[in-house]
């Protein structure tokens, strides 16, 4: 307390916006009262006096205007000044307008220090859905195209005179300047379950803090001072091509996001659940939709379907297992982060599934009795099948509940029954995690990535490996080391581990494709070439079939729901060729 003692705020805004704060402080007995109001009139630009606060009319790229008018209410240029630009200096008329004040403040405050928050990497896809949003509210975000990124700002504030200047984005200022108390504080305060679009938004917002004249001098961030994206570029091994999926484009049903999507048969998809457009409306989707291919194209099946009761219900972040042609197993998922209990269901498919062309197909869904209930009251995990002495079984793994923010449990279910099997396992168990990968290899399950307790991505891969008498967990190391991710989907093919997709945290691009060699551990990365798609390809929370033949990807739905942007979903079928990479590798 006190800190703040003697210390007067000059807020700055253009000069009918001002007029209206200045009513409205003087409107409210409370607010008068905050700031010290002196029941005088404003006189000019000085819209508001106080005794500790002044409110000024004024354009701020009128410069000569800004400083006569910042003189007439008392501002002393050498006393110890603290500049706060919260997202305005980018939406100035003219770049060069903006260039000019944040030189200006440093020529005319000998002893000065500025804080900037502002968007950045406006060119990946997330970046491009921003600028659309800004854009349709007809506030561009006229700064981006020459600092598009925190390094590009800080070179811009050392050229125009300060001399100290550092910048972090708004995960790394979440992680590295709040307490870990206040951390968890904010992450109880209710349900919440936006975690891709929170990591996102915050990897395009920055905060930069510049001074000159300070003693001692003052740099309140990151020492290091590279600024956003501070781990640097990833190693980029090449690319591969993207392109919307003929026979596809316009097929109602596929714009969601966490859902799953399953490959039943060599020319049929599966697909379940999610959120996005169903008849015309966002919502969370209840119908199933079935994919066949017929003479190398893909069409949509329409999909008739019984549902006993409301255990479907549209649930998100499930799992769905294939055990046979005709027949798969979905566990878990929610309709909210409060709404769990939805427990398992059978998805029984006629025998002639996919072998008619686009002609109607039926699907039952059966509700399973609450035997391993446990294992099913959950989302964000992984459901895979293993192999134990001969016998199949489901090994569900982590994820999170309505009680839990992340599991780090598992349960074995024997197949067909589902019931729980008591399977020894030893080893070094993995961190808990849930929206991580898993792929069965070998009879046993690669786990891969995800988002752990302290709500950072990770970027281990282990091996559930079968032994005589259970099974093992072994940790796979690659080299270089993987970058740590999250909701990305994985596919094995011939001893090689295929992540796609998802969010990092810190580094400069998007994750694309990475292939980890499972013998020897080389982990490398693969840009998306996105030059031949017309909107912007958002690989989180998506699903993902891999089809061996043509060694390519299916990639289906995904996007998300930004509390800030709206919501965003991919509206086509992407195919990822990968024969060139598999290759190669």
């Amino acid at each position: 307390m006190g800190v703040l003692h003697h210390t007067v705020v000059y807020e700055v805004d253009f000069p009918d916006v001002a007029c209206q704060k200045a009513t409205l402080i003087k409107g409210v007995k409370e607010l008068s009262a905050l700031v010290g109001d002196t029941g005088g009139e404003g006189l000019g630009a000085i819209t508001f006096s106080g005794d500790d606060y002044k409110l000024l009319g004024v354009d701020l790229s009128e410069l000569s205007e800004l400083e006569r008018t910042l003189e007439e209410a008392g501002l002393n240029n050498e006393i110890p000044t603290l500049f706060i630009a919260e997202v305005v200096l980018t939406y100035m008329e003219n770049t060069s307008r903006s260039d000019a004040l944040i030189e200006w403040a440093a020529e005319r405050f000998p002893r000065a220090c500025f804080l900037l928050y502002e968007q950045a990497r406006p060119q990946d896809a997330f970046g491009r859905v921003m600028q659309r949003h800004f854009g349709q509210l007809r506030t561009a975000l006229r700064a981006l195209p020459l600092y598009p990124d925190g390094r590009a700002q800080r070179s811009r504030f050392l050229a125009k005179g300060w001399t100290e200047c550092s910048v972090m984005d708004m995960n790394e200022f979440f992680t590295c300047c709040i307490p870990e108390d206040e951390q968890r504080r904010v992450q109880t305060l209710e349900a919440f379950d936006e975690y891709e679009e929170w990591h996102l938004k915050c990897s395009h917002y920055f905060v930069l803090a510049a001074s000159k004249g300070m003693e001692p001098s003052w740099t309140p961030l990151s020492p290091s001072g590279t600024g956003a994206g501070h781990a640097g570029p990833v190693g980029v091994a090449g690319s591969v091509p993207a392109a919307v999926c003929a026979g596809l484009s316009g097929a109602p049903g596929l714009r969601r996001f966490g859902h799953r999507s399953v490959l039943m048969k060599p020319s049929v998809v599966v697909t379940t659940g999610g959120f996005g457009e169903e008849h015309g409306q966002h919502c969370r989707v209840r119908s199933v939709h079935l994919l066949s291919r017929h003479a190398g194209h893909w069409g949509a099946v329409c999909v008739t379907q019984n549902i006993p009761d409301q255990r479907w219900g549209g649930r998100l972040y499930h799992t769905v297992s294939r055990l046979s042609d005709t027949l798969a197993l979905v566990v878990g998922g929610r309709t909210s982060p409060s709404s769990t209990a939805l427990g398992m269901l059978w998805l029984k498919f006629p025998e002639t599934c996919g072998a008619s062309g686009t002609g109607d197909v039926a699907v039952e869904l059966v509700n399973l009795q609450p035997a391993a209930e446990a294992a099913a009251l959950r989302w964000r995990h992984s459901t895979t099948e293993v192999t134990f002495k001969g016998e199949q079984y489901l090994f569900v793994y982590g994820g999170r509940s309505a009680l839990q923010p992340v599991l780090g449990d598992w349960h074995f279910l024997r197949v067909p029954e589902l019931s729980c099997a008591a399977i020894a396992v030893e080893g070094l168990v993995p961190e808990s995690r849930h929206s991580h990968s898993a792929c069965s290899w070998e009879g046993g399950v690669l786990i891969a990535g995800g988002l752990g307790a302290a709500e950072q991505p990770l970027g281990s891969v282990f091996l559930l490996r079968e032994l005589e008498y259970g099974f093992q967990w072994q940790t796979i190391e690659t080299h270089p080391p993987l970058v740590p991710r999250y909701s990305h989907t994985a596919h094995v093919h011939e001893g090689k581990l295929l992540l796609v997709g998802g969010v990092w945290l810190h580094a400069s691009s998007v994750p694309g494709v990475t292939v980890i060699d499972l013998m020897t551990g080389l982990c490398l990365n693969y840009v998306i070439n996105v030059e031949h798609l017309e909107w912007p390809l958002m690989l989180h929370n998506h699903s993902s079939v891999f089809l061996p033949d043509e060694k390519e990807l299916l990639v289906i739905g995904g996007g998300g729901n930004c509390f800030s942007f709206g919501t965003h979903l991919n509206p086509e079928p992407v195919l990822l060729s990968l024969s060139s990479i598999l290759s190669s590798h």
